[in-house]
């Protein structure tokens, strides 16, 4: 069984746990990396008649710059994570029912219509050990405070309210984490519903972890997906996209994002990094400053929470322009080749190269898609379908586990959402890319920061 004092693995081969063998992450890493390679090499020999002609009308340079945004990498990429998640196997929890001492911190800024549920549903845990609250108001100007004193006379709960004037959730967190005296820390938005064991299979999975592991991200769903259509395709986005990129993330160790919405921490390391940087994804820089350290981060699919998503199309906008925003400031941060494992190095170097894919998807795809339409395929045509086999495969794959290992284990239901998901898959990038690209762009030109 793996303990919290065996070294994470780095050689070839298989390994045993009890009764069960499996490939190790090594192993798997270059495994998935053949599969993807020699689907780019097939796709650039297949491809060669779509390069020539669009040389023709160009150049070699710019022709090779487009289709390789448009198709080569889209399409490694996509391999990659196919062949990883059908590589995967969760590691099982050493101890599925831990009783460690655990802090909770929720940072509240103008959150009374939340608040209370948020507090309810951390009180309605299974979780069998000592569980302390804190809720640091970030200067609100409603009952937040109010609310919070409400569920301290509700709920059988340790639950202490915190003040801290400065302005920004990062702030608050370490305001917060300076009066935190437990090993481990969860940080929770307080918009925020968390399944009743979420807790449990949080902790579960750190200390069934390697000692090197020092967070575990949460699996984050949409709670209003039926309040509009922004928020139906967000449902897929969060259930298949997000997750199967986590998944890839957590199997090799080096999950990118212990997301502030709902992770745990072990204090110590949060603590020897500083705490949360003045930075707009400041979860994203905390967390590559733990990989830094030589510390990996892990993703429980079972640690469900259950978050609104913006459901218009403008906060839709901003939310994720912060995201791209927050993975440039990580990789100004933190440079990819800083990163001591090889892993790592990998999965942040990737980040390098996605301003150019949607770059390459904004400013290249979607004229193409136009032109198309009209019967030129000079940049959209046939060929541009290669992706789609894998896409449909990749999210064919999480859906079911999704479906049968997560959900059926928690005693949850999948949502029927077929149009949701239709319109997901057909255009959901053709939103993103160009969101992404203003994100960039604002960090760029240094844009006034603007969290909602």
């Amino acid at each position: 069984m793996i303990s919290r004092n065996e070294p994470v693995e780095s050689r070839w081969g298989r390994n045993r746990i009890g009764n069960r063998w499996y490939w190790t992450i090594l192993t798997r890493f270059w495994l998935a990396h053949g599969f993807s390679w020699l689907w780019l090499l097939f796709s650039i020999y297949i491809s060669l008649p779509w390069l020539t002609d669009l040389a023709a009308l160009t150049n070699w340079v710019l022709a090779l710059f487009i289709i390789g945004g448009i198709a080569y990498v889209p399409g490694y990429l996509m391999a990659f994570l196919l062949a990883s998640l059908i590589l995967d196997r969760q590691p099982p929890f050493t101890n599925e029912h831990p009783d460690e001492a655990v802090t909770v911190m929720i940072a509240a800024y103008n959150e009374q219509s939340s608040i209370y549920e948020t507090i309810r549903y951390v009180a309605l845990q299974d979780y069998t050990g000592p569980l302390q609250v804190f809720v640091i108001d970030n200067n609100s100007s409603d009952a937040t405070s109010a609310e919070v004193m409400r569920a301290q006379e509700d709920f059988d709960l340790q639950i202490e309210l915190l003040h801290e004037p400065r302005a920004g959730k990062f702030q608050a967190l370490n305001y917060g984490l300076t009066k935190v005296t437990t090993s481990y820390i969860i940080t929770l938005d307080a918009d925020t519903l968390i399944h009743p064991s979420a807790i449990r299979y949080l902790v579960a999975r750190l200390v069934s972890s390697p000692k090197d592991v020092c967070a575990v991200a949460g699996s984050m769903l949409v709670r209003n997906s039926r309040s509009s259509f922004w928020t139906r395709l967000q449902e897929w986005d969060y259930f298949l996209g997000i997750a199967s990129i986590k998944r890839l993330q957590g199997l090799y160790q080096g999950t990118l994002v212990a997301q502030g919405a709902f992770s745990l921490y072990e204090t110590d390391a949060v603590k020897r990094v500083g705490g949360w940087p003045d930075a707009i994804g400041e979860d994203i820089v905390l967390t590559w400053r733990l990989l830094e350290m030589k510390r990996r981060v892990y993703f429980e699919p079972l640690a469900v929470a259950f978050t609104d998503a913006p459901e218009s199309f403008r906060h839709f906008a901003r939310q994720r322009s912060r995201w791209a925003r927050g993975m440039i400031e990580g990789l100004q941060e933190v440079k990819p080749w800083r990163q001591p494992q090889l892993y790592t190095k990998y999965l942040t170097g990737v980040n390098l190269i996605m301003p150019y894919l949607d770059i390459a998807f904004t400013f290249f795809w979607i004229p193409g898609l136009v032109l198309a339409l009209f019967g030129h395929y000079w940049i959209v045509g046939p060929m541009t379908l290669l992706v789609l086999p894998l896409t449909v495969l990749s999210y064919g794959l999480l859906y079911f586990y999704q479906r049968d290992y997560v959900f059926k284990n928690l005693n949850l239901r999948v949502r029927k959402n077929f149009f949701g998901f239709l319109f997901f898959v057909v255009s959901y990038q053709l939103f993103m890319s160009p969101i992404s690209v203003w994100g960039y762009a604002q960090e760029t030109l240094n844009v006034k920061r603007v969290w909602k």
